[in-house]
């Protein structure tokens, strides 16, 4: 038994990605308890600090749990860092050397069960550095194996998987052997129709030579995404800028061979009929967009799939592109604006945005307007709303959100109705809620009981049968606990808890007198604080407020039209 500095214990644990079996972040966690159980018996269960991070790398520590857990730890939170295996603190030996050096600076001691060492005894220190060489010598093992396997299936010109471009579909072929391995093979084969769209994509690119015209051309012509949605400039450009979509020719050849991009086929293979399979060209992380590696990095092959835009053609669209972004118009963040976010158009249901011209009111105040974003793509055939005057709009939201101050009473009075409406439907929820919670606590002893199991039959066929029950409960849990969740929210929406209420109180009785002299940044906050939503049908503006009734305001007439500029309307 240990001797403790401290009665609070950390408990750092990390997977790359959620598999659902083997070490997962929950066995990881209930295997560190048992172990403070043995060696820290006296802690008490408040006094355990978890930190876990799930579809994070060992490569490195940008990781925001262990961030979080290094800034306790400089607070002197706790004393003690304990992991079920030491790779899941980190696999890189220079960033394993420094904290280590740190939590000792920090007089924090740091416990690996799985290698059972820790940093109390320099035999301890040295064994930790000694495993983080192998765990490091691993990762950079793996990171060799993945690049040779990437070489090996480019050679194969295969389609490996995932969301195929639009114009295509995946096809099995054939098996393969890849390192020893027989593996299914995928080829794309072209979808007609999605094709002939792909295909007027890059014609109407080429002619127009801007991303907002195809967008409104697409539009206009009621053409959609495969998901049946509308395009966007960004969607258009995904498929302006895959590689899939250009035929390996003598251009395609040369583009990539100027840029010392790895090509992994001969030029002979450049033949003008197959497409070119682009492999390494995405970095993936869980729970953020794919980003772009550079170009170097990437492994050019030639596919199995034919190709449909020249590369003569696809070159032109790059070099476009690259035209086009570095002198893009940037458009101002900074305006008097106050409903951006709030304001939807009352036809179609888009938001409108605003639109500074380049005059001014005899005061100077800037002169603007609010443009429903779906007229605006469309050029008016798609949605004709009128675009209402956003300086008139603005001060009259404003005016009637400051009368709610001074008649607070009678909106107190609405609020706290609505509140008691639902409040009093919300006994069935707490049945449910109740029940829910017993499920949860009844499979967390289990899980309890279980884990205890595990070190008495360790090394048995029965250890396995135990973590699946174990993973098995688990998964349960996280069921019970998102249904928890949405049951909780259902009671919680549009009805405000006690602390919000005198909040939004204190704030209708100062709102009036203190809206004027706010910064405009602040009178977006504050509106915000009232007003779910404004919908504005093209006479009148309809304000949703939070947790009451719709409110109607009759806008001045000078506030009904104003032009777009430039002559249209």
């Amino acid at each position: 038994m240990k001797e403790q500095k401290s009665p609070a214990i950390a408990i750092y644990s990390r997977k790359s990605r959620f598999t659902g079996k083997g070490e997962s972040i929950e066995n990881q966690i209930e295997l560190c308890k048992k172990y403070i159980d043995v060696n820290y018996p006296d802690t008490p269960e408040d006094s355990i600090l978890i930190y876990e991070d799930e579809g994070f790398s060992g490569g490195n520590t940008e990781r925001p749990q262990f961030k979080k857990m290094m800034e306790d730890a400089r607070k002197k939170k706790f004393s003690v860092i304990i992991c079920y295996r030491l790779d899941r603190i980190s696999r890189n030996i220079g960033d394993f050397a420094k904290l280590i050096d740190e939590f000792s600076d920090l007089e924090i001691s740091f416990e690996s069960i799985k290698e059972k060492f820790d940093t109390e005894s320099s035999l301890g220190r040295a064994m930790m550095y000694i495993a983080s060489v192998f765990s490091q010598l691993e990762r950079e093992t793996i990171a060799e194996r993945i690049r040779d396997n990437m070489h090996e299936l480019a050679k194969t010109g295969r389609w490996l998987g995932g969301n195929t471009p639009t114009g295509y579909k995946s096809t099995q072929v054939q098996k393969i052997t890849v390192d020893g391995k027989k593996r299914s093979a995928y080829k794309l084969d072209i979808v007609q129709d999605e094709m002939e769209l792909v295909k007027t994509i890059y014609s109407r690119f080429l002619e127009m030579n801007s991303l907002t015209k195809v967008e409104t051309y697409l539009i206009q012509n009621h053409l959609k995404t495969k998901m049946g949605k509308d395009f966007t400039r960004f969607s258009i450009k995904a498929i302006l800028q895959n590689p899939v979509y250009m035929i390996a020719d003598k251009d395609a050849w040369k583009y990539y061979e100027d840029l010392g991009v790895e090509l992994y086929a001969d030029k002979a293979e450049f033949d003008g009929k197959h497409g070119i399979m682009a492999y390494n060209k995405t970095v993936q992380k869980a729970g953020k967009a794919n980003q772009f590696r550079d170009m170097d990095e990437w492994i050019i092959a030639v596919g199995k799939h034919k190709g449909v835009i020249s590369g003569k053609e696809w070159v032109m669209v790059q070099n476009y592109l690259g035209q086009n972004a570095s002198k893009a118009y940037r458009k101002p963040k900074s305006n008097m604006a106050l409903l951006s976010g709030l304001l939807r158009c009352g036809h179609c249901g888009s938001y409108m945005r605003p639109k500074v011209y380049n005059t001014d009111y005899a005061e100077g105040e800037k002169r603007y307007s609010y443009l429903c974003e779906m007229k605006e793509k469309s050029r008016m055939q798609e949605c004709d709303m009128k675009n209402p005057n956003g300086n008139v709009l603005d001060r009259a939201i404003c005016e009637e959100v400051k009368k709610l101050s001074e008649n607070s009473s009678e909106f107190v009075k609405q609020l706290e109705e609505a509140k008691k409406s639902i409040t009093a439907n919300t006994s069935e929820y707490d049945k449910r809620m109740e029940n829910l919670k017993a499920t949860l606590s009844d499979n967390e002893k289990e899980i309890k009981a279980l884990v205890s199991k595990l070190a008495e039959t360790e090394g048995t066929a029965a250890n396995g049968y135990i973590t699946d029950q174990i993973n098995e409960l688990h998964e349960k849990n996280k069921f019970i606990k998102k249904s928890m969740e949405e049951l909780e929210s259902l009671t919680k929406e549009n009805v405000l808890s006690d602390e919000e209420f005198d909040i939004l109180r204190e704030l209708l009785a100062s709102f009036a007198s203190s809206f004027d002299t706010m910064t405009v940044e602040q009178k977006r906050m504050a509106l915000r604080n009232f007003i779910k939503k404004i919908v504005w049908d093209g006479e009148n503006v309809h304000v949703y407020l939070f947790g009451a009734n719709e409110d109607e305001i009759e806008l001045p007439n000078e506030a009904e039209t104003e032009p777009l500029g430039g002559g249209s309307k």
